[in-house]
């Protein structure tokens, strides 16, 4: 734990105008960013009397080693940069609302030739049209059904709406009036957009116009006698004002406005959105977040209009904005609202009359939202704090695990082995620092042997990371670093991430010289690929890297023998804070190293609990990898290794010939038929195909069927009952033999 008076900046350092600000900890990473109208004031207000500061800012500002500060002109550059950097760090001490689900919204892919009706999650696309968001997917797709009958646009994936144009049959909805069967041209583009407008105007609110057409159709219709198209008209205008009915008139005057609502107590706030347009309520969204120091209600709305506008521009901001505060002060963040939707936003407290009634009703759904949420096991706050304490002092720890990496190995009868590190940072997932490993020292099955490899692999990159900053190095790792080589025990390789003491590298000793003198320390090794973040991260000062923060306790997914291969390989690299232990399975008991009885913690302890929750995580993310990798595997095929071959060049050969048997039975001339193939390619192709081994037949195990004059050859292979290929000599039932 860090004194916030080692760090504090000099009286007079610390300028008396607008800025952002930035909390760094031992590691160099953000882990707090906020922005002042003065910054001189705001950041005197952390160096204060501990007793006096709200309890999350006291764990802050004690994790915390540094703090930094930007200073911008205006206040509304500050709210700008203070947003572009919570983005970009990911501070794990700011205000940040958890949506528990991604909200489903109606689009109109007006940007196609066919526009089509469809539920979309996730980040907009240009061209698409959004109405929404939803609650639920299937509140849109009752909507929508009640709709087709009215706008029958296309509401079919490519893939069935190429079928149906190339088979010249339409689909159901087709054939019930619910799609006008653009694919089989029963309607040109032109009348099939219009419909598509149609449907548009219709759902943001335009309503009256076309109802009184349709009337009016109607009428018409029953005066000529044509009382079957009357019929279907008075249907038509049923069905138009029962999908009206779901989204009643709400404020008069086709408001378009967005109304935030706030329900907060010491530790936690929840917000929910209304969206209206049209005078409609047209969604509904909701946030819950920690408070993390003594925020006002203002603060808070803030953040949400942060959260909520920050990649929007355009209509998606609306002309007005309901809060129960206002933020302080009140003109930069209208200024910046205004900013993102190009013209004048409109942001105020409700004061009387059905916008202060609507209010009320967000309000209600806010504390309801925040009541169910405190129900929650895994995301109360309290419910984490007591399960970290637990395993603190089961495991006999100094302080409670901020951050627990978890490590599992998996593979198919020794085939594909891979293993995978998740990471949980104050009991929550930590997704953007999972990562994931190709065992390269060995073939065949050993976990234990795989996991001595993994924590060998991991903690040299933190090793490295360290010498590449100029961190300290402790004794033990300045041997590990300089004897270890490139290979690790029984000669397993270190990986191509491992620093080794050869010419032009530095030795830990020699880095332990530059961090004390100020100087510079070479870069890292180049990046092992099979080691790599699921996500792409920017490998700068201050933000998320590969393997550079150290956890307080490594669990690995095993007893007693992966838990002291895990204990052997941090003891080989002179890496002594770290606690390891193991969580078997069969009784989910806690293995230590060196202790041959476990930790039983009971059954309904928290802590135990966040431990299996942290275990099967792991096992999850493995097993999806090594899945992924054995699929990979399936479906290669010998053309894979022709340099200078592409996918398109590949598909059209084997489109050509026909199969990848027929391919390598054939001529250099012959190759040299397919479009794109010259004769130099076709020569590689030839020597490739030549020197490859063709692969086994494939055998169906429910019928006996050798199936030899498959397209796609694979590495050897058999088909199990359902048709799908696994390995030849593999039993039918591959779930025990899995892990």
């Amino acid at each position: 734990m860090a004194d916030p008076s080692s760090y504090r900046p000099k009286p007079g350092q610390i300028p008396d105008s607008p800025g952002v600000y930035r909390f760094r900890d031992e590691h160099r990473r953000v882990i707090y960013v906020g922005k002042a109208k003065s910054l001189r004031q705001r950041l005197a207000n952390y160096f204060q009397d501990l007793a006096s500061l709200h309890p999350r800012t006291r764990t802050m500002v004690t994790t915390a080693a540094s703090v930094e500060w930007t200073v911008v002109s205006t206040e509304v550059e500050a709210l700008q940069l203070e947003y572009s950097w919570i983005k970009e760090y990911d501070p794990r001490f700011n205000v940040k609302y958890r949506d528990d689900k991604s909200y489903p919204y109606l689009a109109v892919t007006m940007n196609e030739e066919f526009p089509r009706v469809q539920v979309m999650r996730g980040h907009k696309k240009k061209g698409v049209r959004y109405f929404g968001p939803y609650g639920h997917a299937w509140a849109i797709r009752d909507t929508v059904d009640l709709l087709l009958r009215v706008f029958p646009v296309r509401t079919c994936s490519a893939g069935v709406f190429k079928n149906a144009t190339r088979t010249g049959r339409p689909c159901l909805l087709g054939y019930i009036g619910k799609c006008s069967a653009p694919c089989v041209g029963r309607i040109e583009p032109e009348e099939h957009r219009e419909l598509a407008e149609d449907f548009c105007d219709f759902m943001a609110g335009r309503t009256g116009t076309y109802l009184r057409r349709l009337e009016q159709r109607m009428t018409e219709a029953a005066e000529e006698m044509e009382y079957e198209r009357a019929a279907r008209l008075r249907d038509d205008i049923e069905a138009l004002k029962k999908a009206m009915e779901k989204n009643a008139v709400v404020l008069a005057d086709a408001t378009d406005a967005d109304l935030i609502a706030v329900a907060e107590d010491e530790l936690e706030a929840a917000v929910q959105i209304f969206h209206v347009r049209g005078g409609r309520v047209r969604g509904q969204r909701g946030w819950v977040t920690d408070k993390v120091e003594d925020v006002t209600t203002g603060a808070l709305v803030e953040h949400a209009l942060q959260q909520l506008y920050g990649e929007e521009t355009g209509d998606a901001v609306p002309k007005e904005v309901l809060v129960p505060a206002l933020p302080e002060p009140v003109e930069p963040v209208q200024e910046w609202l205004t900013g993102r939707r190009g013209a004048n936003v409109s942001l105020r407290i409700p004061q009387r009359g059905d916008k202060k009634a609507l209010m009320e009703t967000v309000q209600r759904n806010a504390q309801q939202s925040l009541a169910l949420h405190k129900t929650k096991r895994a995301s109360d706050l309290t419910t984490r704090s007591r399960a970290l304490e637990e395993i603190a002092d089961a495991l006999d720890l100094d302080s409670a695990p901020l951050r627990i990496e978890c490590y599992d190995i998996s593979h198919l009868q020794g085939d594909d082995v891979v293993a995978s590190m998740v990471v949980f940072e104050d009991g929550l997932q930590r997704k953007s620092e999972y990562r994931r490993f190709q065992i390269k020292g060995f073939a065949g099955q050993d976990d234990v042997r795989s996991m001595h490899e993994v924590i060998t692999r991991r903690f040299r990159r933190y090793l490295a990371e360290k010498e590449r900053t100029g961190e300290w190095v402790e004794d033990g790792a300045e041997d590990a670093l300089t004897e270890s080589g490139a290979t690790g025990e029984s000669g397993v390789p270190a990986g191509p991430g491992a620093p080794t003491a050869s010419a032009g590298t530095p030795t830990a000793s020699e880095s332990r010289t530059r961090s004390l003198t100020g100087a510079d320390s070479d870069a890292a090794p180049a990046p092992d690929p099979d080691d790599a973040p699921v996500n792409g991260f920017k490998d700068e000062d201050g933000r998320p890297k590969k393997f550079a923060y150290p956890p307080q306790l490594v669990v690995v997914d095993g007893g007693q023998p992966q838990v002291a291969a895990a204990k052997r390989a941090l003891d080989e690299l002179g890496i002594d804070d770290i606690a390891v232990c193991g969580l078997a399975k069969r009784l989910e008991e806690v293995w230590l190293p060196e202790d041959d009885d476990p930790v039983v913690l009971p059954r309904t302890s928290e802590g135990l609990y966040l431990l299996q929750r942290i275990r099967d995580e792991a096992h999850r993310f493995a097993i999806t990898y090594q899945r992924t990798k054995r699929a990979k595997r399936f479906r290669s095929s010998p053309l894979d290794d022709v340099p200078g071959l592409g996918e398109t060049r590949k598909q059209a050969l084997i489109k050509h010939f026909g199969s990848v048997k027929k391919l390598r039975s054939a001529t250099i001339e012959q190759i040299q038929e397919v479009p794109g193939i010259g004769r130099k390619t076709a020569e590689t192709i030839a020597v490739a195909l030549a020197q490859a081994a063709p692969a086994a037949p494939a055998v169906n195990t429910a019928t006996g069927e050798i199936m030899d004059d498959r397209e796609d050859e694979a590495p050897e292979t058999t088909a199990d009952a359902s048709g799908e290929p696994v390995p030849a000599g593999a039993p039918d039932d591959r779930r025990g033999q899995e892990r």
